[in-house]
């Protein structure tokens, strides 16, 4: 794949940044950039989904617009890592048609699948949904093997617990982890906790739905379950976390700096916000309107989101969260061998 106009810029300001070297302490992207002389795409990749967009370097920066050599990371990396998305995906046609038509594609999506739940039956459900999890992970499995071949790393079992620590933590994304101040302090902080709470939510509306299954087809426990169950409890604690967390994000995303936004990715992450919204919202109304007529037609709506979410999350905002986790995984393996 030849080097792109993005990718050019990216070299010239890593070779800049490389030079000084003021943000090292920053985030882990400056400590990764110091181990390379060079800077060639796939490293570039591998940086920029390193990257967590906290933007507290361009606001220390010397060189930043309207400096001479306008040094802008965040921007250049965001677009870098929209690159990335397309660049992993398989097949790539489908990625970037969904990058430029993401609100498109998902609405129709959602329009001609909600109808076909108002009558199905379990079976062809667990079906539908079996088949649509084994094409999404196959495709994200490809992905990630594109990503760690490229980035010529060999796994060692040792990276494991620093990696999770900063993937379940979030840890760059709390300004940056330095706990510097700058002049979006109370901004970033917001946006970590908003991160933190739509991640959560969407690992306990994960663990909800397994639960459910483990009752229904292991113990023969069948749905609707009690309030006080754990499916409904941990759906319930998820769903809350989903609307609070991507309105948060929502929120903050009309008042961040544009000198450090994409704008080419505003279409795919309104589209991912809004899935998880309209995703909890539908669970939790289901759950409250449950032994009412409401309940057939918001089950069809919620199952038709969900599954829409499903079959767009290899090539959505969503896998930004699975190649960041790689490049961290990625870059505690390599602080693992710098150590030994």
């Amino acid at each position: 794949m030849p080097p792109t106009d993005d990718m050019q810029e990216g070299e010239r300001l890593m070779t800049i940044c490389n030079a000084c070297r003021y943000c090292e302490g920053y985030c882990a992207v400056f400590p990764a950039m110091e181990r390379r002389l060079e800077f060639p795409p796939a490293d570039l990749r591998y940086l920029a989904n390193l990257c967590h967009n906290c933007a507290e370097c361009y606001y220390a920066c010397q060189y930043a617009p309207p400096h001479e050599f306008a040094v802008n990371i965040p921007k250049i990396l965001a677009e870098i890592r929209l690159q990335s998305y397309e660049y992993y995906a398989w097949p790539q046609p489908l990625a970037i048609a969904f990058r430029r038509n993401s609100v498109v594609i998902s609405l129709l999506l959602a329009i001609l699948i909600t109808p076909a739940f108002f009558r199905v039956k379990q079976v062809t459900m667990v079906v539908t949904f079996g088949v649509a999890g084994a094409f999404v992970l196959l495709v994200c499995l490809i992905g990630l093997r594109r990503f760690w071949r490229e980035s010529g790393e060999t796994f060692k079992p040792a990276a494991i617990i620093p990696a999770l620590r900063d993937i379940l933590t979030l840890e760059y994304l709390r300004s940056g982890g330095t706990g510097c101040t700058y002049p979006n302090e109370h901004h970033s902080q917001a946006r970590s906790w908003f991160h933190h709470l739509t991640f959560y939510g969407f690992l306990l509306c994960f663990a909800a739905t397994c639960v459910a299954a483990f009752y229904d087809n292991i113990l023969g426990w069948k749905a609707p379950y009690p309030y006080l169950s754990l499916p409904v409890i941990l759906g319930t604690t998820g769903g809350i976390g989903l609307l609070i967390g991507p309105a948060g994000l929502l929120a903050l995303k009309r008042k961040r700096d544009c000198a450090i936004t994409d704008p080419k990715q505003d279409g795919m992450d309104l589209t991912f916000i809004a899935l998880l919204l309209l995703s909890s919202a539908t669970g939790l109304l289901l759950l409250a309107l449950r032994q009412t007529p409401w309940m057939q037609p918001l089950l069809s709506i919620h199952l038709a989101l969900i599954l829409v979410f499903f079959l767009t999350l290899p090539y959505g905002k969503f896998v930004h969260g699975i190649y960041r986790a790689a490049a961290l995984l990625s870059y505690a393996t390599s602080n693992t061998d710098t150590l030994r």
